[in-house]
Order: structure tokens, then sequence, then C-alpha cells
């Protein structure tokens, strides 16, 4: 008796680490089975423009954002090819990469365009979007990656630089800017001051550029193309833009039309958008008409352009409040917390954008009449500039109003401000109409 029951502890004893096995076992059946389950969901819903849907599944498993299917194609993709926006700014707030490629080496971008959706195209061009696969003929050959933060890569030899036609394009306590020309191409050439090529904080400053510049890669972004960081004087090389600097443009033309002030801030607000995205955040806290550039002389694109006094922050969320340098920047187109010396972050170049939306309408700079240090000041205390021309309509205004808000947390993100300049845009008569009005 007791031997059959030793014989009957030692066979249970023996059968437990078996029967442990098949449980773990089928636990582990059961979680790949739900994890399947939820990425097939995602897709679902994704591909049905159910947001909320999408938005429950990510709040349980952020993880899913990134979700594949047997094509390796993400919820991204399947919103981006429909069109549908609203899944796709849920898909990207929780951090889908906006330039994942499927099987073909499409990214969502690519499948936008494919399907000629231009608000989808717009939306992922803000956040970086690149366009590039291999499997159609709306696509290039192969892929064509961001420029890479490699020395190797965009250190330039001062011999391949020829100034013998060179023309100064601006002037700073720097140094100045030229219009060069390199390798049969026309760039502009930033070079710091001989007697500054050895100030450790001019090194400083001039190497952080250089390093945000790099990572910055979006058809309203002046396109960096290398620099000299090992002669001197030192030298950073962008791309030359022959339509000069919006502050000379409306120094020439006066108040534009609503209809291409509207065009114009669109791709002023494009490029802030990128700027904008994160976890990179970039502000640029320079934004003014000087430093947003014409890509030709009939005036039809923008970038916005010198990032000197620029900040890139890894943000840790999307409320990060910034301590930073007050009067940073010019002070006609300075948010008032800034000139207070308060902490402030990404909407100080919304206060900045309205500034030159308004100077636009106007064909003024905004309040002209003071000194640019107490123009700050005045706005600082709370008074903003007087709307007197025409070509404010209601719906600009307000945008206008919205977005120098004396509290930085009303005032709109770039995405909104895009989002409504589309709207505005669509109401607006053409510019042949408009000067007919005004004659």
């Amino acid at each position: 008796m007791s031997g059959s029951e030793g014989s009957s502890d030692h066979s249970a004893a023996g059968e437990a680490p078996a029967a442990g096995t098949a449980a773990v076992g089928t636990v582990e059946k059961k979680k790949e089975k739900a994890r399947v389950s939820r990425t097939s969901m995602i897709l679902w819903h994704a591909h049905q423009n159910d947001a909320a849907a999408v938005r429950k599944l990510l709040e349980e498993d952020r993880t899913l954002v990134q979700a594949k299917d047997y094509d390796n194609r993400s919820p991204l993709h399947v919103a981006a090819l429909h069109g549908w926006i609203d899944v796709a700014k849920t898909l990207i707030e929780y951090g889908a990469d906006v330039n994942a490629q499927d099987r073909w080496k499409n990214t969502p971008l690519a499948d936008a365009e494919g399907a000629k959706k231009h608000s989808m195209i717009e939306l992922l061009k803000s956040y970086g979007g690149l366009s590039y696969g291999q499997s159609g003929s709306h696509f290039e050959p192969r892929p064509v990656p961001p420029p890479l933060p490699n020395k190797c890569d965009w250190e330039i030899e001062p011999s391949e630089l020829d100034f013998k036609n060179s023309a100064t394009i601006g002037k700073g306590s720097f140094g100045e800017i030229l219009k060069a020309c390199w390798r049969g191409t026309p760039v502009a050439v930033k070079r710091i001051l001989p007697n500054l090529s050895d100030d450790r904080l001019v090194i400083q400053d001039f190497r952080h550029e250089v390093n945000l510049l790099v990572k910055l890669r979006h058809p309203n972004i002046v396109q960096f193309l290398g620099a000299v960081t090992e002669r001197k004087p030192l030298m950073l090389i962008t791309e030359y833009l022959r339509g000069g600097d919006l502050h000379q443009y409306l120094k020439e033309k006066g108040a534009l039309s609503p209809s291409t002030a509207v065009n114009f801030a669109l791709d002023i607000a494009r490029g802030m958008a990128y700027l904008h995205n994160e976890p990179n955040v970039v502000i640029h806290r320079d934004l003014k008409p000087r430093n947003v550039l014409l890509v030709n002389s009939s005036a039809d694109h923008l970038k916005v352009g010198d990032f000197g006094l620029s900040k890139l922050i890894r943000v840790q969320n999307s409320h990060d409040v910034y301590k930073m340098t007050g009067e940073t920047g010019s002070y006609r187109y300075m948010a008032p917390e800034v000139f207070k010396h308060r902490k402030y972050d990404k909407k100080v170049d919304v206060f900045s954008f309205a500034m030159i939306l308004y100077e636009m309408l106007e064909g003024d700079p905004p309040l002209s009449h003071y000194e640019p240090y107490d123009a700050a000041k005045y706005v600082a205390e709370g008074h903003r500039p007087m709307f007197r021309s025409k070509g404010f309509t209601p719906e600009l205004r307000e945008l206008v109003e919205q977005c120098w808000a004396a509290d930085m947390n009303q005032r709109p993100s770039f995405l909104e401000i895009l989002k409504r300049l589309e709207k505005i845009k669509d109401t607006l008569p053409s510019d042949h109409h408009w000067h007919l009005f005004t004659s």
C-alpha cells in the first residue's frame, strides 16, 4: 500500500512539470493569438476610418502603432492610401513612423501621392514624410535616405568654394552671407569673421547650427549642403534661393492680396509644422520676414531659413515648457513671454507667424512707428497692432488674433493653422478679382 502511494506520489511529481509546461505553452499561444488579433483589428479600424477605435486600441497597447500586415504595411500606410486624416493624426500622435516602408519600400506618403490624397500629402509632409518606393510609375526608383549626421558626408573642402563672382546677401555681427559657387552650383555661404573663428562661444553656436541643420529635411526648410569646420574661417553652406527674402519682397511690393498672403502663409506654416514635430521639436525663435526666403523671382514657393538661434529639444511630453534665454530673436516679432524672460515653448513661433501674416496683409512691419525694442515692450504690455487693411477677412483676422494671444496656450498649433488656412484659401477670390476690387 505504502509502495503504491509512493509510486503514485512519484508519478504526480513527475507529471507536474509537464502539465506546467503545457499550461505555459497554452498561455503563450493565447497571448500570441491576442496580439495577432489586435494587429488585425488596428489595421481593420484604420481601413474603416474609425479613429476612435484606433485610439482605444493604442491606449491599451501603444506598440500596436507599429503593427504590420503580411506585406509590412502599417496602419499609417492604410490610412494614407484612403486619405483618412483623423486616423493618421491619431497614429502619428502615438508615435507612428511616417517613413515606415512596406515590402515594396513604399512610404505612407508615397501611397498618399499615388492615390492623390492631397490633404494627407500635406499632413505627412508636415511631419517630415518622404516620398519614395520601388513598385509603381509614380515612385522614384529607389529610396532616398535623409542626410546622415556623419561629418564625412557634409564636411566641405574650402578650395571647392568659388568666390570669384560672389555677392553679399546679408551681414551680421557674426560675419556675412555670400552667394558663391560650389561644384558649379550657386550656394549661400555663411562665413564667420576670422577674428571670431577662435571664439569659444561662436564655435559652440556654429556647431550647434550645423548639427541642427543636418537633421532637417523638408520642402519648406532651406536645405543644408555642408560646412567647413576644420579650417578657418568657419563656413556653413546652404542652397541659394534666387528670390531673396520676404522682408525685401514686402518692401518692394507693399501689401499683398489676401490670396497671395495666404499662399505664402501656408508655405511658412508647413515648414514650421515640420520643425515643431515631436519628439524632436525645433523652436526657431527668430521667425521673421528676413528669415523667410523666396525660391525664385516668381515668388511661388517659400522656405524657412536661418537657424542660428533655433533650439532642438527632445520632448518628454507634449506639454513641456522650456526656460530659455530671454529676449532671444528680433524684437518686432517677439512673443511677450520671451521679452518678459518667462518660460516659453514652441508657441513663440506661432506668435511670430501672426506678426508676419499681419505684415503681409498690411504692407508695413507691425508697429512700424515704434522702434523695435519699444514695439516689443508695447506688445508685452498687452497691446497689439491695429487692423487697417481691407485684406483682412473676418477669418484671417480671427486667426491672427488667436496666433498672437497673450496666453501661449490659447495659440493654435501649426497643424491647426494649416487646416484653417486651407479653408480660408477656398473662400478667397483670385488675385485678378482682388485687383479689380481694389483698383
